[in-house]
């Protein structure tokens, strides 16, 4: 484990080498680092941690993306996911492959009393139609591996909420 500064991650171009598989969950929230903050770290860090994993030999990066992603949205989260989407399939990995969870059902450390509610909705939600509107964080792991671990449908993937539940059964 390589601890790096994403402000000045060129300089840490070495822990990217030598890894034939990349995954990526970076993200933050608008409300943690405003919106300039925001679209640093979701397109800016992942972006530039693709590139060097390009570099370092990495031949297949798994990206956890959004539900909804989209570069024409005129919601600033869905369109930032969409955009890295773009900027990631274009650094020319053999293999690609992108998930877009709906909302992540997980514990979090930090409060965050709106979210927590609609976890608790969506919880209930998920009961009657579990594939619909959310996933749990270790779905969407298990989901990331597997999809390394079976052969792919071509050079790049896309795997909405429900082709992530159905992978992470494994």
């Amino acid at each position: 484990q390589v601890v790096v500064d994403f402000e000045r991650l060129s300089e840490h171009a070495a822990a990217f080498q030598g890894h034939d598989v990349g995954f990526c969950c970076l993200g933050t929230t608008r409300a943690k680092a405003g919106a300039a903050g925001f679209v640093r770290v979701d397109r800016d860090y992942v972006a530039q941690s693709a590139e060097l994993a390009r570099a370092g030999g990495c031949k297949h990066f798994v990206l956890q993306s959004s539900q909804g992603a989209n570069q024409h949205s005129l919601f600033l989260y869905l369109r930032v996911k969409g955009e890295v989407e773009n900027l990631v399939q274009a650094v020319g990995f053999d293999r690609c492959t992108i998930l877009r969870p709906a909302v992540l059902l997980c514990k979090r450390q930090e409060s965050r009393p709106a979210e927590w509610m609609a976890q608790q909705f969506l919880g209930v939600v998920a009961r009657v139609f579990p594939t619909a509107y959310s996933v749990p964080v270790e779905t969407v792991a298990r989901a990331m591996v597997a999809s390394v671990l079976q052969p792919g449908v071509g050079k790049v993937e896309v795997l909405e909420n429900e082709a992530i539940h159905e992978l992470g059964k494994a």
